[in-house]
């Protein structure tokens, strides 16, 4: 069954975050993700707070780097936040973005580093002993998780465009979150890349399911909302632009993103970008908008959508329209 879920950015303080929670929490979606871009708060802070208001939903982070945190530590807040998330937690991991703008050195051999964190992951917090011999980690044999183990096996989301990640996502994952994508061409292509690993798993071919995820505002006032998602999707566009090998984008259109990104000239570049590559990595519009691109995620094949930040003109009133709005109509469609 295609799900539904949304996102948020974590620059908010802890009263934000209990009240967005609990906003959240009175309608219908399956999960609830934050992100984990620097130099934000990192994502299980925001998540520990958000769990005891969220009852349905699962939690998780979509996604974190092993760049930024030790595999080690990711069981360990992976089981903290199972254990306080009523609806469930799941895992998110990616390589990460931004990271040399930070200060954070990329670990060497990012896609092997991944693998092995899964694997760390999976031994710890199913209770296994015998530590674990990796090419990059390694637990000694004596290592076990001291603290309360989930109750059952945690959902992993692999954040890729690549082929190789894909691949990996189709060996070991659950889902494969696109982000900063809402084009449904790029569903296929995705699926594509995950079967080479469900090939070499032995794993039935579409079992790991696509996900598609990006800046979402939705408001009555449809031309304001789609100028507020231009204007947003000028920060991430530099990034994602030229990894969809479905949108023809040109180098010197990103180059001139960047800058004005790099200059906080969101308005500036914002008027750089069509409607048609608008649609291709956004979710904007009225409500009826969102329905109908939704719709076409789903026919191409997406398991889940994910409603990113901002959600609206003003957040709590684009929440409020996918909710009672967004949500109704594409539980009927689908």
């Amino acid at each position: 069954m295609p799900e539904l879920s949304i996102a948020f950015q974590t620059d908010k303080t802890p009263a934000q975050y209990i009240a967005l929670a609990q906003l959240v929490d009175q309608y219908d979606f399956d999960a609830v993700s934050v992100y984990c871009d620097a130099p934000f708060h990192p994502s299980y802070g925001p998540l520990l707070l958000m769990a005891p208001h969220i009852r349905n939903a699962r939690l998780g982070p979509a996604a974190v780097s092993p760049s930024r945190m030790q595999p080690v530590d990711i069981a360990a807040d992976t089981a903290l936040l199972a254990s306080a998330a009523a609806g469930g937690a799941y895992l998110g991991l990616a390589r990460g973005a931004w990271l040399e703008d930070h200060g954070v050195t990329e670990v060497s051999r990012p896609i092997q580093a991944i693998r092995e964190t899964i694997m760390i992951v999976r031994k710890l917090l199913s209770g296994e002993k015998g530590g674990y011999e990796g090419e990059l980690y390694k637990v000694a044999p004596h290592v076990r998780a001291p603290y309360p183990l989930p109750e059952k096996l945690i959902p992993v989301m692999i954040g890729s465009w690549g082929k190789k990640l894909c691949a990996l996502a189709g060996e070991l994952a659950d889902e494969v979150k696109v982000g900063g994508s809402a084009n449904p061409d790029v569903v296929a292509v995705m699926k594509s890349y995950i079967a080479e690993g469900e090939k070499i798993a032995g794993r039935e071919i579409g079992s790991v399911s696509v996900v598609l995820g990006a800046v979402t505002v939705v408001d009555e006032d449809r031309a304001a909302a789609r100028q507020a998602a231009r204007e947003a999707a000028v920060l991430y566009l530099p990034v994602v632009a030229l990894l969809d090998p479905t949108v023809k984008v040109e180098p010197e259109l990103v180059e001139r993103l960047r800058g004005h990104a790099d200059r906080g000239e969101a308005k500036e570049g914002a008027k750089l970008i069509s409607d048609d590559l608008l649609d291709r990595f956004a979710f904007s519009g009225n409500a009826a908008d969102l329905i109908a691109q939704s719709e076409r995620c789903f026919a191409a094949g997406a398991g889940r959508i994910e409603f990113g930040t901002p959600h609206g003109l003003m957040s709590e009133t684009g929440i409020k329209i996918i909710g009672e709005q967004v949500i109704p109509a594409l539980r009927k469609a689908i």
